[in-house]
Protein backbone atom coordinates (compact mmCIF):
# COMPACT_ATOMS: atom_id res chain seq x y z
CA UNK A 1 0.00 0.00 0.00
CA UNK A 2 1.24 3.34 -0.87
CA UNK A 3 1.29 5.72 1.35
CA UNK A 4 -0.97 8.90 0.72
CA UNK A 5 1.11 11.42 2.18
CA UNK A 6 4.93 11.46 1.33
CA UNK A 7 7.59 9.22 1.62
CA UNK A 8 8.17 9.50 5.49
CA UNK A 9 11.81 8.66 5.23
CA UNK A 10 12.50 10.92 2.57
CA UNK A 11 13.67 12.81 4.61
CA UNK A 12 16.31 10.71 6.82
CA UNK A 13 19.30 12.91 7.02
CA UNK A 14 16.91 15.58 8.70
CA UNK A 15 15.84 13.12 11.10
CA UNK A 16 19.22 11.48 11.70
CA UNK A 17 20.29 15.52 12.50
CA UNK A 18 17.16 16.13 14.95
CA UNK A 19 18.91 12.53 16.81
CA UNK A 20 21.77 14.03 17.44
CA UNK A 21 20.88 17.17 18.35
CA UNK A 22 18.39 15.89 20.89
CA UNK A 23 21.21 13.11 22.07
CA UNK A 24 23.76 16.32 22.47
CA UNK A 25 21.02 18.25 24.46
CA UNK A 26 20.05 15.48 26.65
CA UNK A 27 23.72 15.02 27.68
CA UNK A 28 24.30 18.60 28.35
CA UNK A 29 21.40 18.30 30.70
CA UNK A 30 22.56 15.12 32.39
CA UNK A 31 25.60 17.52 33.59
CA UNK A 32 23.53 20.38 34.40
CA UNK A 33 21.04 17.41 36.53
CA UNK A 34 24.56 15.97 38.63
CA UNK A 35 25.64 19.73 39.21
CA UNK A 36 22.60 20.70 40.65
CA UNK A 37 21.82 17.65 42.32
CA UNK A 38 18.26 16.89 40.54
CA UNK A 39 17.74 13.40 41.64
CA UNK A 40 15.10 10.78 42.38
CA UNK A 41 15.65 9.10 45.73
CA UNK A 42 13.98 5.79 46.11
CA UNK A 43 11.28 5.17 48.93
CA UNK A 44 8.60 2.62 49.95
CA UNK A 45 6.86 2.92 46.82
CA UNK A 46 9.73 2.97 44.32
CA UNK A 47 10.02 -0.01 42.04
CA UNK A 48 13.72 0.90 42.13
CA UNK A 49 16.72 0.97 44.52
CA UNK A 50 19.54 3.55 43.27
CA UNK A 51 19.12 7.28 43.24
CA UNK A 52 18.79 8.20 39.67
CA UNK A 53 18.80 11.59 37.52
CA UNK A 54 15.58 12.95 37.20
CA UNK A 55 14.01 14.81 34.76
CA UNK A 56 15.73 13.64 31.79
CA UNK A 57 11.89 13.97 29.86
CA UNK A 58 13.26 18.23 29.36
CA UNK A 59 14.50 16.22 25.80
CA UNK A 60 10.33 16.31 24.80
CA UNK A 61 10.29 20.11 25.03
CA UNK A 62 13.38 20.58 23.04
CA UNK A 63 11.77 17.95 20.50
CA UNK A 64 8.65 20.15 20.25
CA UNK A 65 11.26 23.33 19.55
CA UNK A 66 13.17 21.95 17.27
CA UNK A 67 9.71 20.77 15.51
CA UNK A 68 8.52 24.52 15.99
CA UNK A 69 11.68 25.65 14.27
CA UNK A 70 11.33 23.80 11.03
CA UNK A 71 7.08 24.29 11.15
CA UNK A 72 5.84 27.63 11.76
CA UNK A 73 2.49 28.16 11.53
CA UNK A 74 -0.72 29.64 13.77
CA UNK A 75 -1.53 26.15 14.84
CA UNK A 76 1.90 24.80 16.02
CA UNK A 77 2.72 28.35 17.85
CA UNK A 78 -0.28 27.52 19.86
CA UNK A 79 0.38 24.11 20.53
CA UNK A 80 4.23 24.34 21.28
CA UNK A 81 2.51 27.01 23.98
CA UNK A 82 0.94 24.49 25.70
CA UNK A 83 3.83 22.08 25.78
CA UNK A 84 5.81 24.74 27.30
CA UNK A 85 3.40 25.89 29.82
CA UNK A 86 2.86 21.93 30.73
CA UNK A 87 6.89 21.41 30.62
CA UNK A 88 7.74 24.26 32.49
CA UNK A 89 5.11 23.29 35.39
CA UNK A 90 5.48 19.20 35.33
CA UNK A 91 9.73 20.62 35.74
CA UNK A 92 9.24 23.06 38.09
CA UNK A 93 6.96 19.85 40.07
CA UNK A 94 9.92 17.50 39.64
CA UNK A 95 12.64 20.05 41.68
CA UNK A 96 10.48 21.47 44.65
CA UNK A 97 6.79 19.94 44.51
CA UNK A 98 3.89 21.61 43.79
CA UNK A 99 0.27 21.76 45.28
CA UNK A 100 -2.15 19.02 42.48
CA UNK A 101 -4.40 22.55 41.77
CA UNK A 102 -1.79 24.81 40.63
CA UNK A 103 -0.33 21.49 38.26
CA UNK A 104 -4.08 21.57 37.36
CA UNK A 105 -4.53 25.14 36.50
CA UNK A 106 -1.99 24.49 33.91
CA UNK A 107 -2.94 21.59 32.52
CA UNK A 108 -6.08 23.13 31.91
CA UNK A 109 -4.53 25.87 30.14
CA UNK A 110 -2.07 24.11 28.51
CA UNK A 111 -5.39 22.03 27.02
CA UNK A 112 -6.91 25.54 26.07
CA UNK A 113 -3.86 26.06 23.90
CA UNK A 114 -4.54 22.66 21.92
CA UNK A 115 -8.10 23.30 21.65
CA UNK A 116 -7.06 27.18 20.04
CA UNK A 117 -4.75 25.34 17.59
CA UNK A 118 -6.90 22.92 16.32
CA UNK A 119 -9.98 25.37 16.10
CA UNK A 120 -12.34 23.32 18.35
CA UNK A 121 -13.86 26.09 20.03
CA UNK A 122 -15.67 27.03 17.15
CA UNK A 123 -16.23 23.91 16.13
CA UNK A 124 -18.36 22.14 18.97
CA UNK A 125 -21.16 22.83 21.56
CA UNK A 126 -20.22 23.74 25.26
CA UNK A 127 -21.02 20.73 26.86
CA UNK A 128 -18.35 18.67 24.42
CA UNK A 129 -16.00 21.35 25.02
CA UNK A 130 -15.84 21.01 29.21
CA UNK A 131 -16.36 16.99 28.51
CA UNK A 132 -13.10 17.17 26.53
CA UNK A 133 -11.33 19.16 29.05
CA UNK A 134 -12.10 16.75 31.76
CA UNK A 135 -10.87 13.95 29.64
CA UNK A 136 -7.60 15.21 28.33
CA UNK A 137 -6.45 16.08 31.49
CA UNK A 138 -7.84 13.04 32.76
CA UNK A 139 -5.79 11.12 30.15
CA UNK A 140 -2.75 13.41 30.51
CA UNK A 141 -2.78 12.80 34.50
CA UNK A 142 -3.14 8.81 33.81
CA UNK A 143 -0.26 8.92 31.27
CA UNK A 144 1.60 10.51 34.67
CA UNK A 145 0.46 7.78 36.84
CA UNK A 146 1.72 4.63 34.99
CA UNK A 147 5.35 6.04 34.39
CA UNK A 148 6.56 3.74 37.38
CA UNK A 149 9.28 1.46 35.35
CA UNK A 150 12.25 1.14 33.42
CA UNK A 151 11.20 2.14 29.59
CA UNK A 152 7.28 2.02 30.50
CA UNK A 153 6.42 5.21 28.82
CA UNK A 154 8.88 6.09 26.06
CA UNK A 155 8.21 2.07 24.60
CA UNK A 156 4.40 2.44 25.01
CA UNK A 157 4.22 5.90 23.14
CA UNK A 158 6.31 4.70 20.24
CA UNK A 159 3.42 1.95 20.14
CA UNK A 160 0.42 4.35 20.24
CA UNK A 161 2.55 7.04 17.91
CA UNK A 162 3.39 4.20 15.30
CA UNK A 163 0.02 2.91 15.32
CA UNK A 164 -1.04 7.05 14.30
CA UNK A 165 1.24 7.70 12.11
CA UNK A 166 0.20 4.74 10.38
CA UNK A 167 -3.34 6.37 10.30
CA UNK A 168 -2.05 9.55 9.18
CA UNK A 169 0.02 8.53 6.06
CA UNK A 170 -1.80 5.18 4.96
CA UNK A 171 -5.98 6.13 6.16
CA UNK A 172 -6.57 9.56 7.22
CA UNK A 173 -3.92 12.50 7.01
CA UNK A 174 -4.10 14.40 9.62
CA UNK A 175 -0.96 16.15 10.46
CA UNK A 176 2.88 16.81 9.08
CA UNK A 177 4.31 12.85 9.61
CA UNK A 178 7.19 14.85 11.38
CA UNK A 179 4.84 15.91 14.29
CA UNK A 180 4.73 12.33 15.08
CA UNK A 181 8.59 11.17 14.11
CA UNK A 182 10.19 14.21 16.18
CA UNK A 183 8.42 12.74 18.85
CA UNK A 184 9.06 9.52 18.15
CA UNK A 185 12.63 10.03 18.18
CA UNK A 186 12.87 12.06 21.39
CA UNK A 187 10.96 8.89 23.23
CA UNK A 188 14.11 6.36 21.31
CA UNK A 189 16.82 8.73 23.32
CA UNK A 190 14.88 8.28 26.39
CA UNK A 191 14.90 4.76 25.91
CA UNK A 192 18.70 4.93 25.78
CA UNK A 193 19.12 6.20 28.61
CA UNK A 194 15.84 4.48 30.91
CA UNK A 195 15.27 1.28 29.85
CA UNK A 196 18.01 -0.13 31.27
CA UNK A 197 18.16 -2.78 34.31
CA UNK A 198 19.46 0.31 36.21
CA UNK A 199 18.15 3.85 34.97
CA UNK A 200 20.69 6.28 33.84
CA UNK A 201 17.79 8.42 34.15
CA UNK A 202 14.23 9.05 34.54
CA UNK A 203 11.47 11.14 32.57
CA UNK A 204 9.88 12.46 35.03
CA UNK A 205 6.71 14.28 35.15
CA UNK A 206 8.43 16.83 32.70
CA UNK A 207 8.91 13.92 30.18
CA UNK A 208 5.71 11.69 31.44
CA UNK A 209 3.12 14.76 30.78
CA UNK A 210 4.44 16.64 28.47
CA UNK A 211 4.89 13.37 26.44
CA UNK A 212 0.96 13.15 27.53
CA UNK A 213 0.04 16.71 25.89
CA UNK A 214 1.66 15.83 22.86
CA UNK A 215 -0.29 12.53 22.30
CA UNK A 216 -3.36 14.35 22.84
CA UNK A 217 -2.82 16.88 21.43
CA UNK A 218 -2.71 13.97 17.95
CA UNK A 219 -5.12 12.50 18.79
CA UNK A 220 -7.39 15.67 18.97
CA UNK A 221 -6.41 16.63 15.50
CA UNK A 222 -7.12 12.43 14.31
CA UNK A 223 -10.95 12.73 15.46
CA UNK A 224 -11.51 15.99 14.52
CA UNK A 225 -10.36 15.18 11.09
CA UNK A 226 -12.64 11.82 11.25
CA UNK A 227 -15.07 12.59 13.40
CA UNK A 228 -14.92 9.57 15.33
CA UNK A 229 -13.22 8.07 18.81
CA UNK A 230 -12.47 4.83 17.90
CA UNK A 231 -8.57 6.01 17.81
CA UNK A 232 -8.81 6.46 21.64
CA UNK A 233 -8.77 2.32 21.35
CA UNK A 234 -4.74 3.10 20.59
CA UNK A 235 -4.84 4.06 24.48
CA UNK A 236 -6.87 1.41 25.83
CA UNK A 237 -4.69 -0.60 27.69
CA UNK A 238 -3.64 2.06 29.52
CA UNK A 239 -6.67 3.20 30.08
CA UNK A 240 -7.83 -0.16 31.62
CA UNK A 241 -4.64 -0.40 34.26
CA UNK A 242 -4.31 3.58 34.89
CA UNK A 243 -8.44 4.26 34.76
CA UNK A 244 -8.52 0.44 36.74
CA UNK A 245 -6.54 1.39 39.48
CA UNK A 246 -8.16 5.04 40.46
CA UNK A 247 -11.47 3.82 40.56
CA UNK A 248 -10.36 0.69 42.40
CA UNK A 249 -8.34 4.00 44.92
CA UNK A 250 -11.53 5.79 45.07
CA UNK A 251 -13.54 2.67 45.97
CA UNK A 252 -11.78 1.67 48.86
CA UNK A 253 -11.29 5.55 50.03
CA UNK A 254 -7.54 5.67 49.12
CA UNK A 255 -5.85 9.57 48.34
CA UNK A 256 -4.91 8.50 44.27
CA UNK A 257 -2.80 11.33 44.48
CA UNK A 258 -0.91 9.87 47.04
CA UNK A 259 2.03 7.19 45.28
CA UNK A 260 1.33 3.73 45.48
CA UNK A 261 2.99 0.25 44.29
CA UNK A 262 -0.58 -1.46 42.86
CA UNK A 263 -0.95 -0.96 39.32
CA UNK A 264 -0.83 -4.37 37.06
CA UNK A 265 2.07 -3.33 35.80
CA UNK A 266 3.71 -2.47 39.32
CA UNK A 267 2.34 -5.68 40.91
CA UNK A 268 3.92 -7.83 37.83
CA UNK A 269 7.44 -6.57 38.51
CA UNK A 270 7.90 -5.58 42.12
CA UNK A 271 5.89 -8.72 43.36
CA UNK A 272 6.23 -11.55 40.86
CA UNK A 273 10.09 -10.53 40.28
CA UNK A 274 9.66 -9.91 36.25
CA UNK A 275 12.05 -7.96 34.89
CA UNK A 276 10.89 -4.27 34.26
CA UNK A 277 11.83 -3.98 30.57
CA UNK A 278 10.01 -7.44 30.01
CA UNK A 279 7.13 -5.86 31.48
CA UNK A 280 7.59 -2.69 29.17
CA UNK A 281 7.83 -4.74 26.44
CA UNK A 282 5.07 -6.94 27.05
CA UNK A 283 2.70 -3.79 27.75
CA UNK A 284 4.04 -2.37 23.47
CA UNK A 285 3.69 -5.63 22.15
CA UNK A 286 0.45 -5.63 23.76
CA UNK A 287 -0.55 -2.39 22.78
CA UNK A 288 0.69 -2.72 19.24
CA UNK A 289 -1.64 -6.10 18.81
CA UNK A 290 -5.00 -3.84 20.36
CA UNK A 291 -3.93 -1.15 17.54
CA UNK A 292 -3.19 -3.46 14.99
CA UNK A 293 -7.08 -5.65 15.60
CA UNK A 294 -8.25 -1.81 15.67
CA UNK A 295 -7.17 -1.27 12.26
CA UNK A 296 -7.72 -4.46 11.04
CA UNK A 297 -11.11 -5.33 12.08
CA UNK A 298 -13.01 -1.34 12.61
CA UNK A 299 -13.50 -0.86 9.23
CA UNK A 300 -15.07 -4.47 9.54
CA UNK A 301 -17.18 -4.93 12.64
CA UNK A 302 -17.66 -1.52 13.69
CA UNK A 303 -17.39 -0.95 17.54
CA UNK A 304 -17.48 -3.76 18.52
CA UNK A 305 -13.57 -4.82 18.14
CA UNK A 306 -13.27 -2.02 20.57
CA UNK A 307 -15.88 -3.48 22.86
CA UNK A 308 -14.45 -6.88 22.57
CA UNK A 309 -11.09 -6.01 23.15
CA UNK A 310 -11.79 -3.93 26.06
CA UNK A 311 -13.46 -6.99 27.63
CA UNK A 312 -10.71 -9.28 26.97
CA UNK A 313 -8.22 -6.34 28.58
CA UNK A 314 -10.17 -5.79 32.01
CA UNK A 315 -10.89 -9.93 32.48
CA UNK A 316 -6.93 -9.95 32.07
CA UNK A 317 -6.95 -7.07 34.86
CA UNK A 318 -9.02 -9.00 37.27
CA UNK A 319 -5.87 -10.91 38.13
CA UNK A 320 -4.38 -8.26 39.53
CA UNK A 321 -6.12 -8.68 42.79
CA UNK A 322 -5.01 -12.85 42.80
CA UNK A 323 -1.53 -11.13 42.89
CA UNK A 324 -2.73 -8.51 45.31
CA UNK A 325 -3.95 -11.43 47.78
CA UNK A 326 -1.08 -13.74 47.50
CA UNK A 327 1.14 -11.37 48.14
CA UNK A 328 -0.86 -9.82 50.98
CA UNK A 329 -1.19 -6.37 49.57
CA UNK A 330 -4.43 -5.26 50.61
CA UNK A 331 -5.74 -1.14 50.45
CA UNK A 332 -7.84 -0.38 54.04
CA UNK A 333 -10.43 2.61 53.72
CA UNK A 334 -9.09 5.51 55.86
CA UNK A 335 -5.67 4.42 56.72
CA UNK A 336 -3.15 6.29 57.16
CA UNK A 337 -0.72 7.19 53.65
CA UNK A 338 1.88 5.58 54.93
CA UNK A 339 0.58 2.39 55.95
CA UNK A 340 -1.82 1.44 53.59
CA UNK A 341 -0.35 -1.07 51.95
CA UNK A 342 0.87 -4.44 54.46
CA UNK A 343 2.60 -7.30 53.28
Amino acid sequence: MRPLLHDPFSSLSTYLVVFALLFILELIYFRIAVKYDIIDVPNDRSSHSRVTLQGGGVIIWFAALLYLSSYVSYEVIWAFTGITLIAAISFIDDLVGLRQKKRLAVHFMAITCAFIASNFFSLYPWWTIIISYIGFVGIINVYNFMDGINGITSLYTISVLLSLQYVNLYMHPFVSPDMIWYLVIACIILLIFNFRKYAKCFPGDVGSITIAFWVVYLFLLLVLKTNNLIWFGFLMLYGVDGGGTILHRIYMGENIIRPHRIHFFQLLSNERGIPQRIVSLTYFVTQAIVSALIIWLYPIVGWWVFVVILVALMTGYIWKFKLMKEHGLRVLRNEPPTTVYSK
